[in-house]
C-alpha cells in the first residue's frame, strides 16, 4: 500500500509541474485558450486527487511504522531524511488547499479581475467552493486570491527543490552507499539486510516534525504576504445588493386554438462559445401554455416557464458555473419566463412572435421568428433567436466583455404539439 501510494502521488505531482508552467501562459493566448481551460480543470482535479491520496497515506503511515534507516547513516542525514518526509506531507496537503482557496475566491490574479469558475472532479461531479471564501466581499476575495496564489506558486517550487533532493539522496543510497534503502520503494532492487539505526528519541522526532512543517509554514506565509496586491486603480464603495426574485403575473389564456405540448418530442437548447470552443446545452424542465391559430393571430398567445436549474451542457464545470449566483442563480431565481402576445405572419409557414423574456430580474423585449406546420391536428414548430447574455446580467462580474463566454447566445426551440380538445 505504501509503495502504491508513493508512486501514485509522485506521478500526479510530476504531471502537475509542466501543466502549471504551460497553462499559466497558454490561457492568455486565444489560439490555445480552449485547451488551456481544459488543462486548468485537469490540474484542479489532479490536485484534489493528490490531497485525497496524501490523507490516505498519512493515515496509513500512522498505523504502519516506516522501515528503519541504515545504521551507517550519519545523525544529520537521518534527521534531514525524516524532516524532508514531513515537509513533503505538508506540501502535498498545503498545495491543493491553497489551490482550493484560490478558485473559491473567484478572482484571477493574472488579469486582476473577478473570474468565477466552478470546480468538478474530472468532469464527474462538482466540488463545492469554500463557503466563507466564496461569499466574502470582493475586496477580501481579491486579497485572498493573491495571497493563496502567491503561496501556491512558491510551494510548487518548494516541491521541486525537495523532489531533486529526494531523488538525489535515493540514488546516492542505491549506487554509492549500496545500503538498499531504495529497495523499500522499488522492489526490483535487492534488499540489503544490515544493521539499522535505533529509533530516535521523542525530542528528536518532534524536532524533525517542526523543521519539516516549519519549512512549509514559513514558505507559505512569507510568499502569501509578499503577494499582497497593489490597491485597485479605481477604489469604489458599493452597497451590497440583495437579489430579490421577481414574481410573474398569472397566465391569462389566449382566445385562439389551445395546444398540448409533447415534451418528449420537444426541446429548448442554447449554444455559444467558451474559450473559443463551441458549446451546446439544453433545459431539461420547462412548461409551455400555447394558444395559436394562423387565422386568429390576435387571439394567439404563448407563455413558457423554464427551470433555470435544469440548464445543462454536459460539462460538470460549466454546469456548476451556470448554477452560480453570477449566472442563472437558481436559488434566487428558480425560473425564467417568455411571454408572447403579438404574432405576425411573414408569409408561407413563417411567423414572428413578439414578447418579453425574463431571466433573473431582467426583462427584455424579444422577437422570435418561427415556422409552423400542421398535419392531422399535429403541429411542428421550430424557432431560433440570438440573445445578448449581458442584457440579462449573466456573467457580468467575471466576463462582461465576452473574453471567455460569447455575449451572443443562440436559443433554439423545437416543439411538437397536438390540438387540445
Amino acid at each position: 500500500m505504501a509503495i502504491t501510494l508513493h508512486w501514485l502521488i509522485a506521478a500526479a505531482i510530476l504531471s502537475m509541474i509542466p501543466m502549471g508552467w504551460w497553462m499559466g501562459d497558454a490561457i492568455n493566448d486565444p489560439a490555445q485558450q480552449a485547451l488551456a481551460y481544459r488543462v486548468f480543470q485537469i490540474h484542479k482535479s489532479v490536485g484534489f486527487l493528490i490531497l485525497a491520496l496524501t490523507v490516505l497515506r498519512v493515515l496509513w503511515r500512522l498505523a504502519h511504522p516506516v522501515p528503519a534507516l541504515p545504521q551507517a547513516m550519519k545523525g544529520w542525514e537521518q534527521f534531514a531524511a525524516r524532516a524532508t518526509h514531513v515537509a513533503f506531507y505538508g506540501l502535498m496537503i498545503a498545495l491543493p488547499l491553497t489551490g482550493w482557496v484560490y478558485v473559491s475566491a473567484g478572482w484571477a490574479v493574472e488579469t486582476d479581475t473577478p473570474l468565477a469558475v466552478a470546480t468538478s472532479w474530472f468532469g464527474l461531479f462538482g466540488i463545492p467552493h469554500i463557503g466563507f471564501v466564496e461569499h466574502a466581499t470582493e475586496a477580501v476575495r481579491r486579497n485572498i486570491a493573491f495571497a493563496s496564489m502567491g503561496a501556491h506558486s512558491k510551494l510548487a517550487w518548494g516541491v521541486i527543490v525537495l523532489v531533486v533532493l529526494h531523488v538525489g539522496a535515493a540514488l546516492k543510497h542505491q549506487f554509492l552507499n549500496r545500503d538498499g534503502v531504495l529497495a523499500h520503494m522499488v522492489p526490483v532492487f535487492k534488499h540489503v539486510d544490515g544493521p539499522t539505526a535505533p529509533e530516535p528519541k521523542s525530542s528528536i522526532k518532534w524536532a524533525e516534525r517542526l523543521v519539516g512543517l516549519g519549512f512549509v509554514v514559513i514558505l507559505a506565509t512569507a510568499t502569501a504576504i509578499a503577494a499582497r496586491p497593489a490597491p485597485m486603480l479605481e477604489e469604489t464603495t458599493r452597497e451590497p445588493v440583495t437579489a430579490v426574485a421577481t414574481k410573474d403575473a398569472d397566465v391569462v389564456a389566449g382566445t385562439a386554438q389551445a395546444w398540448t405540448i409533447d415534451k418528449a418530442q420537444s426541446s429548448i437548447t442554447f449554444s455559444g462559445t467558451h474559450s473559443g470552443a463551441p458549446f451546446t446545452g439544453t433545459f431539461g424542465k420547462w412548461d409551455a401554455k400555447v394558444w395559436f391559430d394562423p387565422a386568429d393571430l390576435a387571439g394567439s398567445k404563448a407563455v413558457v416557464t423554464i427551470s433555470t436549474a435544469s440548464g445543462k451542457t454536459g460539462d460538470a464545470t460549466k454546469d456548476g458555473s451556470l448554477g452560480g449566483a453570477e449566472w442563472f442563480d437558481p436559488a434566487t431565481y428558480p425560473t425564467a419566463r417568455f411571454e408572447a402576445d403579438s404574432f405576425t405572419a411573414l408569409g408561407g409557414n413563417r411567423f414572428e412572435a413578439r414578447g418579453t423574456l425574463r431571466i433573473k430580474s431582467m426583462t427584455v423585449p424579444v422577437v422570435l421568428p418561427f415556422t409552423f406546420d400542421e398535419a392531422s391536428g399535429v403541429a411542428t414548430v421550430e424557432g431560433k433567436v440570438e440573445l445578448d447574455r449581458t442584457a440579462f446580467d449573466l456573467g457580468m462580474a467575471s466576463d462582461a466583455a465576452g473574453s471567455w463566454v460569447s455575449k451572443a447566445i443562440e436559443v433554439s426551440i423545437k416543439v411538437r404539439a397536438e390540438r387540445a380538445s
